[in-house]
């Protein structure tokens, strides 16, 4: 692709704008995990470990220093992700809503999830985290057969995880259920039980992962037997057909939803969109008339913490992208998306001219990886298989 000069960006008008907030605490870090998330350690001090008052304090204080960067617009979602944010009271939940919406835009029927694992689910803490505002939630399940959450080393077992998913649909008309395929050892029949049984709870809407092994983790020094490629691949194409017979469409690689009950917050980053970034590790893009930024926080919970309280400021990177970086990032997410997105969408999110990436879209569509539809950019099922292939036409 031809190199353009360096922040030549020009918006018309600023995308959606949402708020991501990291809670980076567990009981227990899984062997797969590559997140920012760390196990609260018994027997230590709270400065040590898990001080909820502070962290939501330092929370409030993060976001209080990107509203110069957001005033006028309005957050239409919130995603509080980790670790086990379920791990918080409902107190803390309500003092970081109220002290949010005293704060900032925030759209009424806004969708606001809560990230959750079902060793932390409790029926009273459920109902308190509804009647606070939280009226999404996303169940860490991973998988429903205790010999498989003992190797992945969840806390929970299959029984505790069915439970945890009737207090939620008890409590939330939106649930996800987040589950794992290709999984140490794992067989068609063992998988097709795994997902015939979250389908039983006709939640509207399921995330399928395939378990990689990831750099950092402990699985990467000491990695399982999983299936082969070709068994994965098996194993994902009869999950999809299982759950596109049972109502459900796949809008993006990982994500399946019934008819409107896709996830927006998710959506708003595959469309390259904008979202305040708080708490320790949290990643934030904000765009502006001639720029768009990102921001990086500090990892650590509590170096992240100190530097609140001392500084005010926990960023240890904020930068402007350059135009030459924008193609890439914008077809990054976008092309994970089912459907793609409308051509026009590429210019209004970056700034940039469709034709800057005409020489990649042409040899995506030539390896039959691109939707010819000349007013999509849309994966063909080819190039959703080889996304990273697809992906990377667009690195130059």
């Amino acid at each position: 692709m031809p190199k353009l000069q360096a922040k030549a960006v020009s918006l018309t008008a600023l995308p959606p704008l949402a708020l991501y907030i990291h809670f980076p605490w567990c009981e227990k870090k899984c062997p797969y995990c590559d997140f920012n998330s760390h196990q609260i350690k018994e027997g230590v001090s709270k400065r040590s470990g898990f001080d909820e008052q502070r962290y939501i304090k330092a929370l409030i204080a993060d976001l209080e220093t990107e509203l110069p960067n957001i005033w006028g617009r309005q957050v239409h979602s919130i995603f509080i992700g980790g670790g086990t944010p379920s791990l918080l009271s409902p107190e803390g939940v309500d003092q970081l809503l109220s002290a949010i919406r005293a704060r900032v835009n925030l759209e009424p029927n806004a969708e606001i999830t809560m990230e959750a694992n079902p060793g932390s689910i409790e029926a009273d803490k459920f109902a308190a985290f509804a009647k606070y505002g939280i009226n999404r939630v996303s169940i860490g399940v991973q998988s429903f057969q205790d010999e498989q959450l003992k190797v992945l080393g969840r806390i929970h077992n299959g029984a505790e995880a069915k439970r945890a998913i009737q207090i939620a649909l008890e409590n939330f008309t939106s649930v996800n259920l987040d589950l794992m395929y290709g999984l140490p050892n794992q067989t068609l029949q063992a998988a097709k039980a795994d997902v015939e049984t979250a389908l039983s709870f006709k939640t509207p809407h399921l995330s399928f992962y395939n378990l990689m092994l990831e750099p950092n983790t402990y699985f990467a020094s000491f990695p399982p037997k999983l299936p082969s490629e070709d068994e994965v691949d098996a194993i994902f194409e009869q999950n999809l057909d299982l759950l596109t017979k049972a109502g459900y469409k796949r809008y993006e690689v990982s994500a399946y939803a019934k008819k409107n009950q896709e996830c927006k917050h998710n959506l708003n980053y595959w469309r390259f969109g904008d979202y305040i970034g708080i708490g320790a590790g949290a990643h934030g893009k904000i765009s502006f008339p001639n720029k768009i930024t990102r921001q990086v926080r500090e990892r650590h919970p509590e170096t992240y913490m100190s530097l609140m309280e001392s500084k005010g400021n926990a960023l240890i990177e904020s930068k402007e992208l350059d135009s030459e970086d924008l193609p890439f990032e914008f077809m990054l997410n976008a092309l994970r998306l089912r459907d793609g997105v409308d051509t026009s969408t590429f210019s209004e999110r970056t700034g940039l001219p469709l034709s800057i990436i005409s020489k990649g879209l042409d040899e995506a569509s030539k390896k039959g990886l691109l939707d010819e539809n000349p007013s999509k950019l849309k994966a063909t099922d080819q190039g959703l298989r080889y996304l990273n292939n697809l992906q990377e036409i667009f690195l130059s």
